[in-house]
């Protein structure tokens, strides 16, 4: 299934870029066909494009695998992100999650309607069953578990990926200490690649465990934005957030990214959503499953994270987070 993406990452998307976003790819999201003009101007022959399926139906089945049977059917296909949305049981419309791995994922699903973002995010395809195409918009940040493998390989502050948590619960707040991980950039919604990492309000009495509170609350920030730009642009709250991946074990962090969106936290028994996502893609073809609702009643939370920060509290973290992000931006 196709995306769309902005024409440009090193400046704000436009509402232009947006509307115009399925046409920066072969294939047009909101018509479910491939671009006879855009493939005629790229010199792409129509008829050399695969054709296009849904994403849980059987394609083909297994033949010469070692150790597996001939004729196990392939049935279920998706993009990582689309799979953990799916894995995630997020079926109604406003529902979202987020991925945290190397980078942050965050995804809301928008419907049968094809939001063009105004806010910096991508829209593009969730899944489609049954003929019917279900739209989700889509924001990612570059960093955010690899702030954490800098902190280890680069400065040497801990020894193991997971140390931080303990590291980072040695004070009780970041204090003035703001971390903006643009170690590559920034992502959605600022596009800003020439964005430099930044770590400010640093004092004498700055130690370790606050530039790894800060660490994780960076990284919890980000998603802050994405959430801001997504209910922007889809018109409506996200009342909760499911997420999932690596660093969705770290509970701190878990607990900072509750009270600075001011939302509850969903984690699920198993954070390797995307492959779960995929074979409840799979069983839903061959009939493991009989329909979306029974996926969702097969869904469990393990735990919820309930925030506990502050109304005011809250908006001085924020106020910190944006001045902080204006002086890592390039136009400065």
């Amino acid at each position: 299934m196709g995306c769309g993406r902005p024409r440009s990452c090193g400046r704000r998307a436009s509402s232009t870029d947006a509307t115009n976003a399925s046409r920066t790819l072969l294939y047009d999201i909101r018509h479910g066909r491939w671009d006879e003009e855009l493939a005629r101007h790229l010199r792409v022959p129509l008829a050399i494009l695969p054709e296009v399926r849904g994403s849980s139906e059987i394609y083909a089945g297994t033949r010469g695998v070692p150790h597996l049977r001939d004729g196990v059917p392939i049935a279920g296909i998706a993009g990582d992100q689309q799979a953990a949305l799916f894995g995630q049981a997020c079926f109604a419309i406003g529902d979202a999650k987020c991925t945290y791995g190397t980078g942050a994922f965050l995804l809301m699903n928008t419907g049968r309607e094809a939001v063009a973002s105004k806010n910096g995010l991508i829209t593009t395809i969730a899944w489609r069953l049954g003929g019917e195409t279900t739209y989700a918009l889509e924001g990612s940040s570059f960093i955010a578990g690899a702030a954490v493998q800098w902190l280890r390989d680069g400065l040497g502050l801990i020894e193991k990926t997971a140390d931080i948590e303990a590291l980072a619960r040695k004070v009780p707040s970041a204090g003035e200490v703001v971390f903006v991980p643009a170690l590559a950039g920034l992502g959605a919604p600022h596009w800003d690649p020439l964005a430099r990492g930044l770590i400010c309000g640093l004092s004498r009495d700055t130690t370790a465990a606050h530039i790894a509170r800060a660490t994780l609350e960076g990284i919890a920030f980000q998603i802050v934005d994405l959430v801001d730009a997504m209910r922007a642009d889809a018109g409506r709250p996200i009342s909760r957030l499911r997420v999932d991946g690596g660093a969705a074990t770290n509970d701190l962090l878990m607990q900072l990214e509750a009270d600075l969106l001011g939302v509850p936290i969903d984690r699920p028994a198993s954070v390797e959503t995307t492959a779960i996502g995929a074979a409840y893609l799979a069983g839903l073809a061959v009939g493991v499953f009989p329909s979306v609702d029974a996926i969702a009643r097969a869904h469990r939370i393990e735990k919820t994270y309930t925030p506990s920060m502050g109304a005011d509290d809250r908006k001085a973290h924020l106020g910190r987070w944006q001045r902080a992000v204006r002086r890592a931006r390039s136009e400065l």
